[in-house]
């Protein structure tokens, strides 16, 4: 028969005797277990992945044309979302330099007719794009249906035009605008869960907004949204007409669909969808 060797336990030395254990002696086990910890704790931080900047050419609004009034929306629950959305960092406009000169020029000339241009929303990433398609698609969302989309089924937001896997905001040279008569008042917040009101009430009853009245407000998903819709008269198709033509003035095109809806028409990008954050410090570290 053969002769086992003996079997030793992790306490053993080689030569079968025990290790001494002194004061604060640790066991081999102890000791690999140590040494693991030391290197999983010294280890150098996994990186995160650098957020992308802009291209040379996009610029703030704000430091080409101070007095253009900007109010974000997407930074805010306010929207049909009813979330902030991805990738707004800030409430800040953002835009390719060509646009956001012609929204000065036509700045100047309303200015001296007593009113004011308001931004809702410029440069819009595509993981913002990301998120709308991401909340279209989940029907139990209902929150913001009231004020946003009172007569329209969700499952029709695709296939009617109001979403889409990709938008000209995300080129740099669309926005999202309004007019305020001066002197302008500030709007006040938005408080999420307070009662909804259809975007198409008569003004006095719709969420306040210091713009004038151009028959529905911002983001309404609603045919009554189109620029020239025939019901759509009086001092609210004026005031339609006056943002349009002071804006095809300067070189950009209205989005037939949506009164506030314009595009530069000489786009810098007209192929290519962006993606970095809506922020000032996307344009510096290029």
């Amino acid at each position: 028969m053969p002769i086992r060797e003996p079997i030793t336990s992790p306490s053993a030395r080689p030569d079968g005797k025990p290790f001494a254990r002194g004061p604060g002696a640790r066991s081999p086990v102890a000791a690999v277990l140590l040494v693991l910890a030391v290197l999983v704790t010294t280890a150098p931080p996994a990186r995160a992945e650098p957020e992308p900047k802009a291209p040379p050419r996009f610029v703030a609004l704000y430091e080409v044309d101070p007095t253009i009034l900007q109010e974000i929306r997407y930074t805010t629950a306010h929207n049909f979302v009813g979330d902030p959305v991805d990738g707004y960092r800030k409430p800040v406009c953002l835009l390719t330099r060509d646009a956001a000169e012609a929204l000065r020029r036509a700045q100047w000339k309303l200015l001296w007719r007593g009113y004011a241009l308001k931004v809702y929303d410029c440069y819009r990433p595509q993981r913002a794009v990301d998120h709308f398609v991401a909340w279209a698609q989940d029907l139990g969302d209902q929150r913001m249906k009231e004020e946003f989309y009172p007569r329209v089924d969700k499952t029709r937001l695709f296939s009617d035009g109001y979403i889409a896997e990709h938008s000209g905001h995300s080129r740099g040279s669309s926005v999202d605008l309004t007019l305020v008569r001066l002197p302008a008042w500030p709007t006040r917040p938005y408080v999420p869960g307070e009662p909804l009101t259809p975007c198409f009430a008569p003004r006095e009853e719709r969420f306040p907004d210091n713009s004038v009245d151009m028959g529905t407000g911002y983001d309404c998903f609603d045919t009554l949204s189109h620029t020239m819709d025939p019901r759509i008269t009086g001092e609210q198709r004026a005031n339609r007409l006056l943002l349009k033509e002071a804006l095809e003035e300067v070189g950009f095109v209205n989005y037939e669909a949506e009164w506030w809806h314009y595009t530069f028409r000489r786009e810098l990008f007209p192929d290519t969808y962006f993606d970095f954050p809506v922020h000032p410090g996307s344009l510096t570290g290029r």
